[in-house]
């Protein structure tokens, strides 16, 4: 019997794929845990739809990551901290001071988990801080750490 899995099963398939079982399997365990669908050609169009949809959403998505990332690198984010001797900062910069200060003075609400700081800022200066806004989408946020 073909079936549709609506869920990922493991050691059978993942969600939206179609599948051959043997009947008592898609009887006893695959239909009734609601797990998958018999493959008509009612359910194989709305699996088709859904797979469009899908489609659709993710160009979307991609380009508002696009429009996002042209924003965020024109913006210049300035953080003040006290420093001492040749320029070292006490302690150091992190993501969470970063998207504090981005969303206080651009507005742009920014998630600190997606800054992908190579290393901990540490001194005064100017940094290009990389955010990863989509998989296939990476924007460089301008960080000015200045004496405060």
């Amino acid at each position: 019997m073909k079936i549709i899995l609506l869920e990922d099963v493991k050691s059978l398939g993942k969600k939206g794929e179609i599948v051959n079982v043997s009947d008592g399997y898609a009887r006893n365990a695959i239909l009734p845990k609601k797990l998958g669908v018999e493959a008509t050609s009612k359910n194989l169009n709305d699996l088709k739809l859904q797979n469009q949809h899908a489609d659709k959403v993710a160009a979307e998505n991609l380009e508002n990551a696009k429009e996002l990332a042209k924003v965020v690198e024109q913006q210049k984010v300035v953080i003040k901290i006290k420093s001492g001797e040749g320029g070292r900062i006490f302690g150091s910069v992190s993501t969470k001071e970063i998207a504090q200060e981005t969303k206080a003075q651009t507005g742009l609400d920014l998630d600190k988990k997606k800054m992908q700081l190579p290393e901990a800022i540490k001194a005064l200066g100017t940094y290009e801080v990389p955010v990863k806004l989509h998989p296939k989408v990476t924007a460089k946020l301008t960080v000015q750490v200045v004496e405060g």
